[in-house]
């Protein structure tokens, strides 16, 4: 067992591969490598970094987190 934070704590992408399995590649059946590839990119970028908020960050997205500490540190 590691501690929280270590880098053998891997709940975080455990928890994010879980929740891209089920609401992404459990519901549908692919053809080719290139759609799949091409949702999971949507997924992450659009669903996950845009709209999806976090706990972690406040209850703010990804991009909104980032955006906040841009503009902190300039």
């Amino acid at each position: 067992m590691s501690r929280k934070g270590d880098c053998w704590d891997n709940a975080v992408a455990e928890a994010f591969f879980s929740n891209l399995k089920k609401r992404l590649i459990y519901n549908k059946r692919y053809e080719t490598m290139d759609e799949l590839r091409r949702d999971i990119f949507q997924y992450i970028e659009v669903y996950y970094n845009r709209f999806r908020k976090h706990s972690y960050n406040k209850y703010l997205t990804p991009e909104e987190k980032e955006a906040i500490f841009v503009t902190n540190n300039n």
